[in-house]
């Protein structure tokens, strides 16, 4: 029986490795479309050459807002450290308490 299942478990090996030797060709050629199209060379470039004009270099979600803050630094921290005290924030490594 020992025999019967190590040939069968090398016969399936075989079978699932022989499905990625189906392969198509390497540049990928199977994907390749073929279709007409009604605008010119010149139509195309001149679409192109807008692009840089309506988009920056700088995704929208990645720009930084800017803010400019009112309070002192002396009040924020007196803030903090009254938070603190009372039990408003965490202290330490914990942050569950």
């Amino acid at each position: 029986m020992n025999k019967t299942a190590r040939f069968l478990s090398i016969a399936a090996v075989a079978a699932f490795a022989s499905f990625g030797a189906q392969a198509d060709e390497a540049d990928a050629s199977q994907f390749a479309t073929k279709f007409e199209t009604s605008r010119t060379r010149a139509e195309v470039m001149a679409e192109a050459a807008t692009v840089p004009q309506t988009s920056g270099a700088i995704p929208v979600g990645s720009r930084a807002l800017v803010y400019t803050s009112t309070a002192d630094r002396s009040a924020v921290n007196a803030q903090a450290v009254d938070a603190l005290r009372t039990g408003k924030i965490s202290s330490g490594e914990i942050g569950s308490l």
